[in-house]
């Protein structure tokens, strides 16, 4: 198991010194989902939702929380973003919305959590703009499914190979 980087020799929180790392292209993807009833998923696809374009919105949401990561997670860097996407489909066998986040950027550390993290906000927003219809609906499945760059190299989750 690997130091956990993130304490000192005390067990004290630290944020990690980048500072002697290359710098190299970077990037991530992370996933997640929302489920939901078919009939909750049908103002999804029809755009009935009385809030707006469910998936524009959270779309949206998505990219501006992974600009605002390093305001929400106390230990990560501020870093300067090249890229996101935020990807969200309806997916009738779920039933529900899948969420794909993509971020990229070319510096010292890596981008995964701002993917976990647009991903999350993404599907936070389509909950928000649903629960009037449907407050059961699930939030899961949020992980990293890819990351490239850095010392550690490519890393791609098993079960998406």
């Amino acid at each position: 198991m690997p130091d956990l980087t993130h304490f000192d020799a005390e067990g004290r929180a630290q944020m990690v010194d980048v500072g002697a790392k290359a710098v190299t292209a970077r990037s991530a993807i992370a996933c997640g989902h929302v489920v939901m009833k078919p009939e909750t998923l049908a103002h999804v696809i029809s755009g009935t939702a009385k809030k707006g374009d469910v998936l524009g919105v959270a779309r949206l949401a998505g990219i501006m929380a992974a600009k605002k990561c390093s305001d929400l997670i106390p230990l990560c860097h501020p870093l300067p973003i090249t890229h996101v996407s935020v990807d969200l489909t309806p997916d009738p066998a779920l039933p529900g919305v899948r969420i794909t986040a993509e971020v990229r950027t070319t510096g010292q550390t890596g981008v995964e959590m701002e993917a976990l993290t647009a991903a999350s906000v993404a599907a936070l927003t389509v909950y928000d703009m649903l629960k009037a219809v449907e407050k059961s609906m699930a939030i899961g499945g949020i992980e990293v499914l890819r990351k490239e760059g850095g010392k550690s190299g490519t890393y791609i989750r098993e079960d998406e190979t």
